[in-house]
């Protein structure tokens, strides 16, 4: 074989090498993309007292995960059906509930209801279970509650059994209808003016591209529109959002307290 033709003939081989490393590289890289984007997909659960503590508290954060393709979820364990002095609790726990579903679709989320009733939640074995048997379902990732103090009892006993239900879902030895979770890599309490006492606005999230969802969304409650409560909730919240964003650079924030062993960081250096 001619000197020119060997040459010819390595040259090509090494090009055909080339392009097949090249090929399991890019490949390579895609699954480790993918597998990224899979790690870090989020799944948030929203549990709150009544139907609409946390649209109108987290709900902006919702809308931003929702939006970032992340499954979103609400839980309430009750309809606030008590909240209307013109209505029968019948009645306005009809409105509710279709308020509810209304919101959460506005919000791109999924929702579920809890069998209890206003001002009645019971600080019980059995509801621990059935926000447990939810959590299960749902598999969070991330999962936001009402903080630990509230002049509204169902507002801190809402935390005290949602607190324990996350340990009870993550345990096998705890049985319901579905198998343990324990993926819960965050739990995050909503401000809410209810929850002041001792609340820390320590987490602060950005939602100036989601607050005219979340504005939207919201309005789907009569209560939050006006005309129900003398409590102007959503010229508060939307005022609070705009003094938690400005303070910090965004147009808009979302603040949330943490747990105390959450706001504890090991770090090789200083920041």
């Amino acid at each position: 074989m001619a000197k020119r033709e060997v040459n010819e003939t390595k040259s090509a081989g090494r090009v055909s090498l080339l392009l097949v490393l090249g090929m399991v590289v890019w490949f390579t890289g895609l699954w480790t993309v993918q597998s990224l984007a899979a790690e870090s997909k989020r799944i948030v659960l929203a549990v709150g007292a009544h139907a609409g503590d946390m649209e109108i508290t987290a709900g902006a954060v919702l809308a931003k995960h929702s939006r970032l393709g992340d499954k979103v979820t609400l839980l309430h364990l009750t309809l606030g059906e008590e909240g209307n002095p013109r209505l029968s609790s019948e009645d306005y726990g009809k409105q509710k509930r279709q308020e509810a579903l209304a919101a959460a679709a506005a919000l791109g989320a999924d929702v579920f209801f809890g069998p209890y009733f206003d001002g009645q939640l019971p600080d019980t074995e059995t509801s621990r279970l059935f926000v447990a048997e939810i959590i299960r379902q749902v598999k969070p990732t991330h999962l936001i509650t009402h903080w630990k103090n509230s002049f509204h009892k169902d507002h801190s006993i809402t935390h005290a059994v949602v607190m324990d239900a996350v340990l009870m879902a993550a345990l096998p030895g705890v049985k319901t209808e579905s198998p343990n979770h324990r993926g819960i890599r965050g739990i995050y309490f909503a401000e809410n003016w209810e929850d002041e006492e001792d609340f820390e606005p320590y987490l602060l999230v950005d939602v100036s591209e989601d607050l005219a969802t979340w504005e939207k969304a919201v309005q789907e409650y009569e209560f939050i529109r006006g005309g129900i409560s003398s409590f102007a909730y959503l010229e508060y919240y939307k005022a609070l959002a705009r003094v938690r964003g400005l303070r910090h650079g965004f147009s808009a924030a979302v603040a949330f307290d943490l747990q105390a062993h959450s706001k504890k960081r090991t770090l090789s250096n200083l920041p």
